[in-house]
């Protein structure tokens, strides 16, 4: 499972399927990547086995490393050393593991003022007549809102957000090209604000048929949002002008 998901912020109840699976006997994986360990712990959770970590994202925090962790208890990761990075490798170069390092040192401070910036921008956003709706956790109109109230326990809910902008395929490409300050990345958990528009770029028909990911919820005009560091007020001020041109 992935909580929350990407690019649809949809939350999974860590706690309730890892009973079910605990009873059934089942291995569970929960990719922590859009949460980072700072805000969520699938660990904490009875019934859970194993945590997938993407090093790159809020754990580096500076889009300048690549790398990843998956976590667990000592039987599935003895498992995983033993035949995956045997036959497969689990190579990360000295100065990429480094840099990870020292991204883990400011990852408090950072998420901190991830999550605070991305619910001025979640607010932004949900007042605009351009935008058909925002998810963001940490937003009262969360479909899920008790739910992250629960997972989020830190009352910190991340830097991840996703908005449908009105006008669909068109529309979303309209706006990105447009935007000056934001970067178009498909990366995410960097120190700038990144943003991506998955109808056009990381799920075109090219990889996934429209039906297919019309079902997954991921619509014509769904945005996604990675919220930097930056003073928000730039961030806004890029989007006023680029809501302009649609």
């Amino acid at each position: 499972m992935e909580t929350p998901s990407n690019p649809t912020i949809e939350l999974v109840d860590i706690e309730a399927v890892g009973k079910i699976c605990k009873g059934k006997n089942l291995i569970t994986i929960v990719d922590n990547t859009f949460a980072s360990p700072y805000l969520i712990r699938p660990l904490d959770y009875e019934g859970i086995d194993l945590v997938i970590e993407s090093m790159t994202k809020y754990i580096s925090g500076h889009t300048d490393a690549l790398g990843g962790a998956v976590i667990g208890k000592t039987d599935l990761i003895t498992q995983i050393t033993l035949n995956s990075l045997l036959y497969l490798g689990g190579i990360i170069d000295p100065f990429a593991a480094w840099l990870i390092t020292r991204g883990t040192k400011t990852m408090p401070l950072r998420m901190d003022k991830h999550g605070k910036n991305a619910m001025v921008i979640a607010e932004y956003l949900e007042g605009q007549p351009k935008v058909e709706k925002v998810l963001y956790p940490g937003l009262d109109s969360f479909p899920q809102r008790d739910l992250a109230k629960r997972l989020f326990k830190r009352g910190n809910y991340g830097g991840m957000l996703a908005f449908e902008v009105k006008g669909g395929v068109e529309a979303g490409r309209k706006l990105l090209n447009n935007l000056n300050f934001i970067r178009l990345a498909a990366s995410l958990g960097d120190c700038d604000t990144l943003i991506e528009h998955p109808a056009s770029m990381t799920h075109t028909e090219f990889f996934i048929s429209r039906e297919e990911r019309m079902r997954a919820g991921i619509t014509d005009g769904l945005v996604r949002l990675s919220v930097g560091l930056e003073n928000p007020d730039d961030v806004i001020a890029d989007f006023e002008q680029g809501f302009k041109l649609i």
